[in-house]
């Protein structure tokens, strides 16, 4: 049985890295409460989640939008229903 998907194993596995790099940027966002619960902490304008974490989110994001544009590398020739 032949199943055809609409992506491809290459597609997949940009996927797979897109998400991983929207996840670590999250990952790296979080974190930095405050000791006690309720004074501020100055560490949430750190340059990690001001910058570098929404860096990495925009990549991941970019990546999956090549990865769902990509073409996949096996393509089956088209019969021309329509001739004339």
């Amino acid at each position: 049985m032949d199943r055809d998907f609409a992506f491809g194993k290459e597609n997949f596995i940009w996927i797979g890295i897109s998400i991983a790099f929207i996840i670590m940027g999250f990952v790296l966002m979080s974190g930095g409460s405050s000791p006690d619960g309720i004074s501020f902490n100055p560490e949430i304008f750190s340059k990690q989640r001001i910058v570098v974490a929404p860096i990495i989110i925009m990549i991941g994001f970019l990546l999956m939008i090549f990865a769902i544009l990509k073409k996949s590398g096996k393509t089956k020739p088209v019969d021309n229903i329509t001739k004339g």
